[in-house]
This record gives C-alpha cells, sequence and structure tokens, in this order.
C-alpha cells in the first residue's frame, strides 16, 4: 500500500485525531503523521467552538478524505480484510449505527468532559445535561457486549465502534465516572490497547497546553 498522510492535532485533547488515528492502525496503512501547529483555527477545534475539517484529514494515493467516518468507510474499502467492520450484517449494521450516533451525538458529554489525557480527577460532578449522554453510553456498550460476549463491542476483536468510542474511555477514567464490572472492564481493555498504549506516550510528551481545557475542577 502506497505512503499516506494522516493530519492530527493535539494527541492529548483532539479525540477526533485519535479516532482517525486508530482507524489507520487497525487497517495496517502505512502512514505519517503530520501535526498542525496549535494556531487559533485548531485551538476553536478543540475547544467544541467551531467545527473543522483540518483533523483528521487523510490523504493517500490521489485520495484526500476527512471526517472520521468516511476515513473509516474508505480505509474499509482499502484494506477489506483488516476487520473495521464486524462481518456479520446484523453486527456490521449496529456497528455503523452506534458509530453514528457518537458521530453526530453526544454534545453535552464532549463539553463537560474534555478529552484530556493528562488529567485525573478522582471527584467529579457532571452538570445534569451531561448525564444522558453518560446514560446512553452505557447502554450502548452494555448491549453491544452483552449480545457480542465482548470484551470488545463486537467481539474478540476491535472495530470502527472501538475506535469512535476511544476517547470517551479515557473520559471516564479521567474525570472518575462510575461504571458497573462489565463496563469497567470494557474500559480497561481499552485504554490496555497497545496502539492506545502508543498514543498516550506522544500525549504525555506533549509540551503545549490549553489553559481554557486544564481548568481545576
Amino acid at each position: 500500500m502506497s505512503q499516506a498522510a494522516l493530519t492530527i492535532s493535539s494527541k492529548n485533547y483532539s479525540s477526533w485525531s485519535l479516532r482517525g488515528w486508530l482507524l489507520c492502525r487497525m487497517a495496517g496503512l502505512d502512514f505519517a503523521e503530520v501535526l498542525v501547529e496549535m494556531d487559533d483555527e485548531a485551538r476553536q477545534e478543540l475547544l467544541l467552538l467551531s467545527p473543522s475539517v483540518l483533523v483528521p484529514r487523510l490523504t493517500h494515493d490521489d485520495v484526500t478524505v476527512w471526517d472520521t467516518l468516511a476515513i473509516a468507510e474508505y480505509l474499509h474499502e482499502v484494506t477489506p480484510t483488516a476487520g473495521l467492520w464486524p462481518t456479520e450484517r446484523a453486527a456490521r449494521a449496529r456497528c455503523r449505527s452506534v458509530s453514528g450516533e457518537m458521530h453526530l451525538g453526544f454534545h453535552n458529554l464532549r463539553s463537560a468532559l474534555p478529552m484530556n489525557l493528562k488529567a485525573r480527577h478522582a471527584s467529579f460532578k457532571i452538570f445534569s445535561g451531561a448525564r444522558p449522554d453518560v446514560e446512553r453510553v452505557k447502554a450502548i456498550w452494555t448491549e453491544c457486549l452483552e449480545a457480542s460476549g465482548g470484551p470488545w463491542l463486537f467481539g474478540t476483536a476491535p472495530t470502527v465502534a472501538d475506535a469512535m468510542y476511544a476517547p470517551v474511555c479515557t473520559r471516564f477514567r479521567t474525570y472518575a465516572v462510575e461504571l458497573e464490572p462489565q463496563l469497567e472492564a470494557y474500559v480497561e481493555t481499552v485504554l490496555s490497547w497497545p496502539l492506545m498504549g502508543e498514543w498516550t506516550e506522544g500525549a504525555m510528551a506533549e509540551p503545549d497546553e490549553i489553559v481554557e481545557l486544564e481548568v481545576e475542577f
């Protein structure tokens, strides 16, 4: 497969960069990381103040594709044996549905629990507007794990859905969200994933901080 490039921003703060990066690694794509400078536009994207197509953005051969689910579908086309989507039709449909739900929704959760891999809050009060989002994530995970048997959402290997919900796992750990044992085990599965370990190592090495996301709770 030809050399590709994936444009990303902060590994500590950018959940969409993480999703795109995981998908490319899961697909076995040989790609170079291109980091955008932390200018005003990138900061706006990370602070959820402005939609952006800066990150993640994949270039491969003569193709440029942005939007995380579009990247997932493109990678599925060029690496159909990588297992990004479940092979069984009903499971594949559910996987696409829960991935799309994460892609389009959970705005209150994103705002209340911003991704910050360097932070840990032993006690954190989630504001009421975000609680339905948290409960919906729990319900999705429970339904998927009970149907598949785990340890990943759709069985014995990670899929697009796990890449989509991986940043939520980091948020739940950062903000000490209480989870049932089955869901806590799923979070541990994701956070102990070697790919997540590699990404987190890069996040910890980042020198820059975004003050607006470093609030003391």
